[in-house]
């Protein structure tokens, strides 16, 4: 069952005067605890693409639909409201607060539902756990390695129970033992907890982790 439909996207930008066409008529689906890496060179459209799965960026024309509710209609405010339960966005810069511990960094999404204290915190520690890094809860981002920072934005990311993870670059910034045990929780994330996974990155052993690649160049996507 396709979690994510996507059909007749079209999306540019204007760039000065000039019009850049990103998607023509773009369709495609994404299954129900798939674990699929996007592959393509810079420029592509690869992060594009998941700001508009994300309800962070909308289509120039076309819809996308994610668990049957139609993401590309929806208002700024829906968005914010279904973003918060649906979609765990992992960013490639991390995007952690450094004024906040580990512990906060993670709280920060549930802070938008009604939540009690006493059940934001079980989730925190929960996602913790999941994560192998409740023995650094109280430490703020700058005192943590690379890879500890990664598993914090995807302890971040998972600490709502999202229907969808969506990760831009997870390995990026990682040397290669950071990489390979963030590839592995997130390959536990799809396999245990049956989440389903969405990758872009650069990086062929990353994809090598996913169930499917796709490429994206100039728009257009081809299953490798």
């Amino acid at each position: 069952m396709a979690l994510v439909e996507i059909r007749d996207v079209n999306k540019s930008f204007q760039r000065d005067t000039q019009k850049v066409d990103v998607f023509d008529d773009l369709t495609l689906d994404f299954e129900q605890g798939s674990f699929t890496a996007i592959m393509g060179p810079s420029g592509s459209g690869k992060s594009t693409l998941l700001n508009l799965i994300a309800g962070l960026d909308k289509p120039t024309s076309g819809t996308i639909t994610v668990g049957g509710a139609v993401v590309s209609a929806m208002s700024p405010s829906e968005l914010a409201a279904w973003r918060a339960r649906h979609i765990g966005f992992v960013f490639q810069s991390f995007n952690l607060l450094p004024v906040l511990t580990a512990f906060q960094n993670i709280e920060l999404p549930l802070l938008l539902t009604r939540l009690s204290s006493k059940e934001r915190d079980e989730r925190v520690r929960i996602a913790l756990d999941v994560v192998s890094l409740t023995d650094r809860m109280d430490h703020y981002p700058r005192q943590l390695s690379g890879g500890q920072e990664q598993r914090v934005s995807i302890a971040r990311a998972i600490v709502a129970d999202p229907t969808l993870i969506l990760l831009d670059e997870p390995t990026g910034q990682l040397d290669a033992k950071s990489s390979q045990e963030v590839l592995a929780l997130l390959g536990r994330l799809n396999t245990e907890f049956g989440k389903t996974v969405l990758i872009v990155t650069h990086d062929a052993h990353a994809a090598a982790k996913a169930k499917a690649t796709l490429h994206l160049d100039k728009g257009v996507l081809e299953k490798v």
